[in-house]
């Protein structure tokens, strides 16, 4: 009996080691350059316990490109990613045969956690179909009409610093950003004043820094539920706390339910997702667009939210970070600011921000050399293969493209450690590659609220800018060090700057 028993075991042990030998020779029997894995976590033993997925991409980045390929394998546990360097490959996969790589494989379940079925996660035509219906929310002409909430905001904002500034003259200004995001989004999304610099502990914050700093799963158990999210949703495994589901879910519910009541206008995010619920349409006697359905309004809701929250204030932060080690750069900041709202009598429009060229460029640069999304992810919908008439990619298989790597390889960028907005100056940008700098993405699933994201972090820093110099101190960290497991490419342990009254 026990004979038998170690026999069975020892052919499932035997059975498993081939198995899994023959799958890391994935790469190698297609003749494509590769690194060589490790059982278990293939090329990514580091993520999560040791470091962010950033700088793993970056040594792998640097592998491959002395071996000068336009691709190259890698293994995410046993099963196989494909980089994709060559800018014009990462245009034609993103942009021209976007139909054959429309998903960014990101793990969600509608079922049992329909917060996590939201524009960025879902798939195929409801994502078709949803793109459709809130792309005409971003336009120009509605987000102006947010602007004196944000406006409002950083009035509040710009008060709370000083008064920090009247006991010490030491701020961590990624927390403060953080609170900034949360009032905007709170103000222009669910019609909320939140005023978290007075109630930094508000609702809104708290659960927040729960769905962002507590995760529930570790970046490789993320990695299996999106590897193998049949079975993942079939579990019922959530991507999210059940206190920050039943927050949202509650907050979106009251907001709507009052404003029906009440018949209250406010003209913000939340209105037109209200609209679509009732008519399908955004304007009455407008096209008809299709309702949405609660849950399906909840979950745009939250990654509104979730979006604006920790993007923008990490690149508001990491801007601050970067004019406060660069006072040339800073001190140009602030005379384009000003000498902008000269021109705009002193009001921040949306004409105004427009002609702020060159915080513009420091905000371009500061995504350039800390981009919140290190990667994107791609899944091929149906086989593929190379324009080079080489590889073949089959259906499911996953593409990656390292956007913190090539937005710090001096081929596209000289000296990319160096903090240089002219870099993003419009005879400079006219001369690059256009695909070598990708913070938001590209193609048809292209960032759909960067216009939006934009707008809230040059109003949020031109009136600091405006009102406050920035300089670097004992507490500050150089270089910053990044969060190990946020998704998000976050400050690990904050930023810590001087500040003074002008």
């Amino acid at each position: 009996m026990w004979l038998q028993l170690v026999g069975v075991l020892l052919a499932c042990v035997v059975t498993c080691y081939a198995w899994i030998h023959r799958r890391y020779r994935f790469w190698r029997d297609r003749s494509v350059a590769y690194i060589e894995p490790r059982f278990p976590y293939g090329n990514f033993g580091t993520l999560g316990k040791v470091e962010h997925i950033a700088p793993i991409t970056q040594l792998h980045y640097e592998h491959f490109k002395r071996l000068n390929v336009p691709y190259g394998g890698v293994f995410m546990l046993t099963s196989p990613l494909l980089y994709i360097f060559d800018t014009q490959l990462i245009k034609t996969l993103l942009v021209k045969d976007f139909h054959y790589f429309p998903n960014r494989g990101v793990y969600f379940n509608e079922r049992d956690d329909p917060l996590s079925a939201h524009m960025f996660a879902i798939e195929g035509q409801k994502w078709r179909t949803l793109r459709t219906k809130l792309s005409p929310t971003f336009t120009s002409g509605r987000i102006k009409t947010t602007m004196p909430l944000v406006q409002q905001v950083c009035d509040r904002f710009c008060g709370h610093v000083s008064e920090l500034l009247r006991s010490s003259d030491e701020i961590e200004v990624h927390d403060l950003l953080s609170r900034f995001t949360i009032d905007v989004i709170g103000a222009c999304a669910f019609g909320i004043e939140c005023n978290s610099f007075r109630d930094p502990d508000n609702e809104f914050r708290r659960y927040g820094k729960i769905a962002f700093d507590k995760l529930p799963h570790s970046p490789l158990v993320v990695y299996l539920m999106k590897a193998f999210r049949t079975y993942a949703n079939a579990l019922g495994m959530k991507q999210l706390h059940e206190d920050v589901s039943g927050f949202f879910m509650r907050v979106v519910k009251d907001t709507i339910d009052y404003r029906e009541r009440e018949q209250i206008v406010r003209n913000d995010f939340m209105d037109l997702l209200v609209k679509l619920k009732n008519t399908g349409r955004l304007e009455e006697g407008g096209e008809e667009i299709g309702r949405l359905t609660f849950e399906e309004i909840a979950a745009q809701a939250f990654i509104f939210f979730t979006a604006g929250y920790d993007t923008s204030s990490t690149a508001m932060s990491y801007t601050l970070y970067e004019l406060a080690l660069n006072p040339a750069a800073q001190a140009k900041a602030r005379e384009c600011v000003r000498e902008t709202l000269r021109k705009h009598d002193g009001k921040l429009t949306y004409e105004a921000l427009a002609d702020m060229g060159y915080l513009d460029q420091c905000i371009s640069e500061t995504l350039r050399k800390h981009p919140p999304v290190a990667i994107l992810e791609r899944n091929a919908d149906k086989d593929y293969r190379l324009p080079d008439g080489g590889l073949l990619l089959r259906r499911g298989q996953k593409i990656m493209i390292p956007i913190y790597a090539m937005h710090r390889d001096p081929k596209y960028f000289p000296e990319p450690d160096e903090y240089r907005p002219e870099r993003f100056a419009p005879e400079a940008v006219a001369q690059r590659d256009s695909h070598c700098y990708l913070p938001f993405g590209e193609g048809p699933r292209i960032c759909i609220g960067m216009r939006f994201g934009s707008i809230q972090a040059k109003m949020g820093l031109a009136s600091l800018l405006d009102r406050f110099r920035f300089s670097s101190c004992e507490r500050t960290q150089i270089p910053v060090q990044y969060s190990r497991t946020n998704f998000i490419l976050g400050p690990a342990k904050g930023v810590w700057l001087r500040a003074e009254v002008l």
